[in-house]
């Protein structure tokens, strides 16, 4: 196979594979002389047919057999001795198409964008600051306070009070729609929190004010997205009687709250919230550290992008910010969606961001683990409660989901390792503090 470079420009690369006819009838020959021992055909002995009849009936299909072989090679061999990795799968294309007839040279276009070179880069060069916030007695007393309330009791207020935002009534109702009941629209004591939302829009809004003994004819309309196809849309009056009107009291502060939620003891449980409040922090700590990080990486290491991948992930981009901004759109039958250069800006970000972390993780030896797979498959497992059996099939014949799955993996451990060999300073800041370096990620 001769190899003629036509196109070396930047990271585009472009080859003219040459294949003379007079190898590929050889190479035919000797595909026809391997197998000839073992072809077996009307009126001959096996292994006896003649050549001319093997390539008459045989020719054609080891013909396309060895060119293609001859044309992968071709590309392998190439790769390997230039030492190119192509951003993407290269455009081979056959020169002369259908009109190529049998004697005639092969000749194949090869196109492709090879990766760049990354650059060395002293990783001690980065300098980093890490927040540290310490859960304070406040932080603590409030987020007790919190579950205080969610563990709330309801008692009921003296008679005649009027039902505030937040009471709890107990009623019994009954829905009719065209003055007909309907199927699940009738209870009896039933305990509900005025603000929770839980009911049809506009039922809770009618109970405010109301005392205990009153009967209130609630009316409302169905939304057009509810769930029950039948009821879609429709209007309904629903018998209210408002059998008790009651007041929230949040949980004392104590052992006992202590216990329902899992801790020995009121000390205990102080200490599992400051544990899972630091943890929090940590965890909003280590995001704003990794983008100080990958604005230096960024902004410090520069190198050639391949056009193709800052095109398909400005595209990709575009496409998923669109959504975004539509999130009443769930298909893509939506037109052509064009990215602006603040998406080809961020894309090219990405683009040497993620050949840059692969390089340094890569030379680093960085390996996501079996186990660390396992436990990220788990976690999208919960997604789909009562199908994880059929996910954990999807993700094991799906190479690119199983991709998808480490590549923040990845990711994460070659943010960990360059932490580990730059220069990082702890800073001790206020809660508020991190809660403005966080709300500013968003922003930049």
């Amino acid at each position: 196979m001769q190899v003629e470079e036509t196109q070396n420009e930047g990271l585009k690369r472009g080859y003219r594979f040459t294949l003379p006819a007079a190898d590929l009838a050889a190479e035919v020959d000797q595909k026809l002389r391997e197998a000839q021992p073992e072809v077996e055909m009307k009126g001959f002995r096996k292994g006896k047919v003649p050549m001319a009849m093997l390539k008459k009936q045989f020719g054609p299909r080891v013909l396309g057999d060895a060119m293609q072989q001859a044309i992968d090679n071709a590309l392998r061999n190439h790769l390997e001795s230039s030492g190119d990795r192509p951003a993407t799968q290269p455009k081979v294309e056959m020169q002369g198409g259908e009109s190529w007839k049998e004697g005639d040279d092969v000749v194949v276009n090869v196109e492709y964008e090879a990766l760049p070179e990354i650059p060395e880069f002293d990783l001690t060069k980065i300098k980093l600051e890490r927040l540290t916030v310490t859960a304070e007695d406040a932080a603590v007393t409030e987020a007790l306070e919190n579950l205080a309330k969610n563990a709330q009791n309801f008692e009921d207020r003296k008679k005649g009070s009027k039902a505030k935002d937040g009471d709890r009534v107990v009623i019994d109702f009954k829905g009719m729609v065209d003055g007909e009941a309907f199927e699940g629209g009738t209870a009896e004591d039933y305990p509900l929190v005025l603000g929770s939302k839980s009911f049809i829009p506009g039922f809770e809004d009618q109970l405010l004010g109301a005392k205990a003994g009153d009967d209130i004819e609630v009316k409302v309309t169905f939304p057009e997205d509810y769930g029950h196809p039948v009821l879609k849309g429709k209007d309904a009056v629903f018998e209210t009687k408002v059998k008790a009107v009651q007041e929230p009291k949040p949980a004392e502060i104590d052992d006992e709250l202590a216990k329902k939620f899992g801790a020995e003891s009121l000390d205990k449980l102080k200490e599992q919230i400051s544990e899972r409040l630091e943890a929090e922090y940590a965890g909003a700590s280590r995001a704003v550290m990794k983008r100080a990080l990958l604005d230096q990486l960024d902004d410090q290491v520069k190198f050639d992008l391949p056009e193709s991948l800052v095109e398909a992930e400005a595209h990709q981009i575009a496409h998923q910010l669109w959504h975004e901004e539509h999130p009443e759109e769930h298909g893509h039958n939506h037109g052509s969606i064009e990215p602006t250069d603040e998406h080809k800006s961020l894309a090219e970000r990405r683009v040497r961001l993620g050949l840059l972390l692969a390089d340094i993780g890569q030379k680093a030896e960085v390996k996501v683990t079996d186990q660390e797979m396992t436990q990220a498959v788990l976690t999208q497992a919960r997604q789909y409660p009562g199908q994880e059996r059929e996910f954990f099939d999807y993700v094991q014949k799906n190479p690119q989901i199983q991709q998808q799955l480490r590549a923040p993996i990845f990711e994460d451990k070659v943010v960990d390792h360059i932490a580990e060999t730059a220069k990082v300073e702890d800073k001790t800041v206020s809660k508020e503090d991190l809660e403005k370096a966080v709300e500013a990620l968003d922003t930049l």
